[in-house]
């Protein structure tokens, strides 16, 4: 719940149109609810201004799905997000979800949204970019998750610095943006080139692509710690939600 969610509750009490006891089944669980192998945190949108998003990896499918039955009674017009799913794993959810509006599975990145709250509370424009095709994994991830958390977030891919006159292009979308997001592999360069360009924070995500010697995303971490661009800052190998979230801080802001 936010606190728009605990106004309207409040709102109602005060106005006849729900009894005390109704808003007290509503906010019994806060701030968690505590379905024994997991704990809801539904207080988190009150401290964070965002709500928990639930990992996928690691959960059977059907832990996912009971989450996500725990976080649709809770009387909230909040976005549902679960990272690092797969086709099972939809599937068990969409069941659960029984006829909630606007489920969306995003392949590409393994998102699943519910989309219960449209409105944009970021101040400007969140743009993901990456160097290649092979990174858009990671770049959806954080497009996806920069939207579930009430965003406006648009996408410019395979940009990469083995042909830098594509990026060019796009010179006038990178400096409307107010945060950058962006993906690559290989030797990572992208992110200082686009630093060196504009004014806005860069937040730089390695990704796992690339020949041996990537060693995994290794190589491109290292080389976006040591970049020389004043602007950039790093997350972890392949970690777009976590790029995300830091660029939805920013953009609130």
């Amino acid at each position: 719940m936010n606190e728009r969610d605990i106004e309207k509750i409040l709102r109602e009490v005060r106005s006849g149109e729900t009894t005390i006891e109704r808003a007290l089944e509503h906010l019994r669980h806060l701030p968690f609810e505590d379905l024994g192998f997991v704990k809801i945190d539904h207080h988190r949108a009150l401290r964070q201004g965002f709500p928990e998003v639930i990992f996928a990896r690691g959960k059977t499918p059907k832990q996912v799905a009971e989450i996500v039955r725990g976080m649709l009674r809770a009387k909230s017009s909040q976005n549902i997000l679960i990272t690092r799913a797969d086709g099972k794993t939809f599937a068990e959810v969409k069941r659960a979800a029984g006829k909630a509006k606007n489920l969306r599975f995003h392949e590409l990145s393994g998102a699943i949204t519910i989309e219960r709250d449209g409105e944009i509370r970021g101040k400007g424009l969140i743009l993901v970019v990456t160097a290649g095709t092979s990174d858009i994994p990671a770049a959806e991830e954080a497009l996806v998750t920069a939207r579930a958390l009430g965003n406006r977030a648009e996408a410019i891919y395979d940009v990469g610095v083995a042909g830098l006159h594509r990026l060019l292009e796009h010179r006038k979308k990178l400096t409307e943006a107010r945060v950058i997001v962006c993906a690559a592999g290989m030797e990572g360069a992208l992110p200082s080139v686009v630093a060196g360009m504009v004014a806005a924070p860069v937040i730089a995500v390695p990704t796992s692509v690339g020949y041996g010697s990537s060693f995994g995303g290794l190589s491109a971490l290292f080389a976006m710690l040591n970049s020389c661009a004043s602007n950039v800052c790093v997350v972890n190998i392949d970690n777009g939600f976590g790029a995300a979230c830091v660029a939805s801080a920013i953009n609130r802001a």
